[in-house]
């Protein structure tokens, strides 16, 4: 099984055995493809993945610190995160033995219901919780700062509407259009350390009962808006889930203000995951975002649609 990254192959066989010289290969098999990563499983046990930066030395850069990284945050955190058994940091790859469970993007529709995800949306609440309360003098070594504006992001939310405006249901664009022209919120906050990229498929949760079993992919670690990984939450689970979660949080004095965040991001990042799942054939990608329209961009005919009464919530809002 050979990895291409543009520059050169790899095989992923030669680097594990080169790594654990001792460990039989019965098997290699493609595991899936995100954004930035690109993963395999060996004997169904061994994750090996590799980092897709084009840069090698950003691409080195990124499997170092997260290998630091997951090793400082495993004993703060509720939930498992992957222990590295190897990495090659020129090579862009980072090994760990699976984790229990399945990513959540990976179960049926109907198990993602706000019956099912109210409890996992609990157990992250508390998880980011103590993720966002974790000292940023622990971990400012080995993340960078993720402070773009919300101008900028709102401004490629935009662009991203453009390639993609033709494969949004026609009842959505009227919400979609009417966001992209509306101000961002503010982009006062106080930063903290997150995950960075807490969507669903990073979520790993047991498949019979639904229990969270773990987080994976930490590449996107950052001291970050405390409302993005909340923001993930709501565009993939929902406004129950967000709710859910933020009641299991803490109890802050700009919770309102997290929550608007929240939204603004889900947003924008609803958008980028659609084109995302267009570009690449990604249905599963392509299928959480056209339902997340429905809640994220409701249509003028939808009966869950606030009235527009004095004191009712603006169509964009959470």
């Amino acid at each position: 099984m050979v990895f291409r990254d543009g520059e050169s192959a790899v095989d992923v066989r030669e680097i594990v055995t080169g790594q654990l010289p001792g460990y039989r290969i019965d098997s290699v098999a493609l595991l899936g493809e995100g954004q930035d990563n690109l993963a395999y499983t060996v004997n169904g046990e061994l994750i090996v993945r590799f980092a897709k930066e084009p840069d090698p030395e950003s691409r080195a850069a990124r499997v170092i610190g997260e290998s630091g990284l997951l090793a400082a945050v495993a004993d703060i955190l509720p939930l498992p995160v992957p222990e590295p058994c190897f990495s090659v940091p020129e090579q862009g790859c980072l090994a760990y033995f699976a984790l229990p469970g399945r990513p959540l993007i990976d179960l049926p529709p109907a198990r993602r219901s706000a019956a099912h995800t109210r409890p996992i949306a609990a157990v992250l609440g508390k998880f980011l919780a103590a993720l966002h309360g974790a000292p940023v003098d622990r971990v400012v070594a080995l993340v960078d700062a993720d402070d773009q504006p919300n101008r900028l992001w709102l401004d490629e939310a935009g662009q991203t509407y453009d390639t993609l405006a033709g494969e949004v249901p026609p009842a959505h664009r009227p919400a979609v259009e009417a966001f992209l022209g509306a101000e961002p919120p503010g982009d006062s906050y106080d930063p903290v350390f997150s995950h960075n990229d807490l969507g669903i498929e990073h979520v790993l949760v047991d498949s019979v009962s639904g229990t969270v079993t773990g987080v994976i992919d930490w590449s996107d670690a950052a001291i970050v808006d405390p409302a993005y990984d909340f923001g993930l939450l709501y565009r993939d689970l929902g406004p129950a889930a967000l709710d859910t979660a933020l009641d299991h949080y803490r109890t802050v004095p700009d919770a309102q203000a997290i929550r608007t965040r929240a939204a603004f991001y889900a947003r924008c990042s609803v958008l980028e995951d659609m084109a995302y799942g267009l570009e690449h054939g990604l249905e599963k990608y392509l299928d959480k975002s056209l339902a997340a329209l429905t809640w994220l961009y409701p249509s003028p005919a939808d009966p869950s649609r606030p009235s527009g009464k004095a004191g009712a919530r603006r169509p964009w809002a959470p």
